[in-house]
């Protein structure tokens, strides 16, 4: 089940408005001592994530189905995606829906009783130290929940309708407001590289807008010189002579790439020609695919 993006928060009856993780959206099954970690896009991360998988299988459950976000915490207990992506944090299971419990199928049921199946076998979210736990549950009320998020530093708020199932695919019955900009684009192209730069000197990125797939910017910021090799080895397969893009930029000495590469970013806003300013490059993502990746409302 997925979120769609929203404008601004809101203070309705029936809604819960939890802590917006910023990390990969895994399925967690287990069955026996077996758990496997399924991403959105059906790719396999059990082994890319061994101390969350063996943390659910110790979970008080013969058989289950959970979905959360695996994340790392930097020290003021703030998911953040660079960190999970440079593995400098042990990664944490954030669970928000119990699916499946002990040949119980709970998809049908309403968000109160599959989150009161859910902590019956997750720790609390109190112990961010745990391997898997339970998501934060900010406030009630949504406007709180908003300032409470811009105060810790959360990326946003999920807002959730407490009587709805489990829909799979994006709902207007799961709402998320972001704090901070932070979206997945596709690598199109890089730039060359300039002065003591190797590689190359920026990623150019897109996504599609009723269909098509525009140019919205590059991103030059963010890279260390062992990611800079990394990425340049990872995209050199993927060059093209002409651009993916309908709206590429008017430059030279630009490389363009099969857009099949997705990224995520975080930047300042989206202005009104629909470019990012100021962007900083977190890391490759490989749970989702370049279709999935949908451009935001200019603000």
């Amino acid at each position: 089940m997925l979120a769609t993006l929203a404008r601004q928060p809101f203070d309705r009856p029936g809604w819960v408005h939890e802590e917006k993780y910023d990390g990969f959206h895994i399925l967690a099954y287990k069955e026996g001592n077996r758990v496997t970690l399924l991403s959105r896009n059906a790719k396999d991360h059990t082994a890319a994530f061994p101390v969350v998988a063996e943390a659910v299988a110790y979970l008080g459950a013969k058989n289950l189905l959970l979905d959360g976000e695996v994340v790392a915490f930097d020290r003021r207990g703030v998911s953040c995606f660079q960190l999970l992506q440079e593995l400098k944090s042990e990664p944490q299971y954030a669970v928000f829906d119990c699916l499946y419990r002990d040949g119980r199928d709970l998809r049908l049921q309403p968000l109160t009783i599959r989150r009161a199946v859910l902590e019956t076998i997750v720790p609390e979210p109190s112990k961010k130290s745990a391997p898997v736990l339970a998501s934060a549950i900010l406030a009630s009320n949504g406007l709180r929940a908003f300032e409470l998020a811009k105060l810790n530093g959360c990326e946003g708020v999920v807002a959730k309708n407490k009587s709805a199932p489990y829909i799979e695919g994006r709902s207007n019955k799961w709402l998320k407001f972001k704090v901070h900009q932070e979206d997945e684009f596709i690598v199109v192209g890089y730039s060359a590289p300039a002065g003591a730069r190797k590689h190359f000197g920026a990623l150019l990125l897109g996504a599609y807008d009723q269909g098509k797939l525009q140019y919205v910017g590059k991103v030059g910021t963010g890279f260390t010189q062992a990611s800079l090799a990394s990425l340049f080895r990872t995209l050199k397969p993927l060059v093209r002579k002409e651009p993916a893009v309908v709206n590429p930029p008017k430059e030279e000495d630009v490389t363009y790439l099969a857009p099949r590469t997705v990224c995520q970013v975080s930047y300042e806003e989206l202005t009104a020609d629909r470019k990012l300013r100021q962007p900083v490059f977190l890391g490759l993502r490989d749970d989702k695919e370049p279709r999935e990746v949908v451009l935001a409302e200019a603000k």
